[in-house]
């Protein structure tokens, strides 16, 4: 089977218009620890890497067992696969722990916490590191289970464009992302996220989407 990475002018706007929602534009700062969340994005792993040689945290938590979606390119984990990649970017072994059982956003933070806590690891603040459609859900998650740390987002620099040619499918990103749109005042809903500003040409973009029939990772 082929895909494609060129995103169709009809629905570029509305993606361009997500694809910039979902990134916090946060400044990284240093802070006490890097937390990778797993996904099918290695790339997350990558940005961790490059932020750990800036010096802008002196440990790495890598969290994530496996999903549908990651199974097959990720089969010991996506904590596991992400550490190795990590310490293939040169990050070294000691300065990486990891959280095999997290299934889920809110288990990749809950877990953490817990780890960190059992290693007597104290954190004021973290780097919340996921895939650049991720940011603004991690957010959200982050700050309604663990409020009393300072979160910065961040994710591997990248353009749309390159984004979607790094996946290599404009289909599956242009899913995920209307996913993790909705799941941005659902989750709120069901008291799993802090609630988040919701702009009507957010709205107006998501749901042209949605009629679009992008709807596969809706919940």
């Amino acid at each position: 089977m082929t895909f494609s990475t060129v995103l169709p002018d009809a629905i570029r706007p509305d993606v361009e218009t997500l694809w910039d929602y979902h990134d916090m534009h946060h400044a990284v700062q240093p802070a006490d620890v890097g937390i990778g969340l797993g996904s099918h994005d290695l790339g997350v792993a990558t940005c961790a890497a490059d932020l750990y040689q800036r010096s802008m945290f002196p440990l790495i938590v890598f969290t994530g067992a496996n999903a549908p979606t990651t199974v097959g390119e990720f089969p010991r984990g996506e904590a596991v696969h992400y550490r190795e990649h990590a310490m293939e970017c040169g990050v070294p072994a000691e300065a990486i722990l990891i959280e095999t059982k997290a299934t889920n956003t809110g288990q990749n933070i809950e877990n953490t916490r817990e780890l960190l806590a059992e290693e007597e690891i104290k954190v004021r603040s973290a780097v919340l590191i996921s895939r650049p459609y991720q940011q603004r859900r991690a957010y959200a998650t982050c700050k309604k289970l663990w409020p009393e740390i300072e979160v910065i987002c961040a994710s591997l620099p990248m353009s749309l464009d390159d984004y979607l040619e790094s996946i290599g499918s404009f289909d599956r990103v242009v899913n995920m992302l209307v996913g993790d749109t909705q799941r941005i005042t659902e989750y709120a809903r069901r008291g799993f996220a802090i609630e988040q500003p919701f702009p009507a040409d957010v709205l107006s973009a998501y749901d042209r989407l949605v009629r679009a029939g992008y709807t596969s990772r809706l919940i």
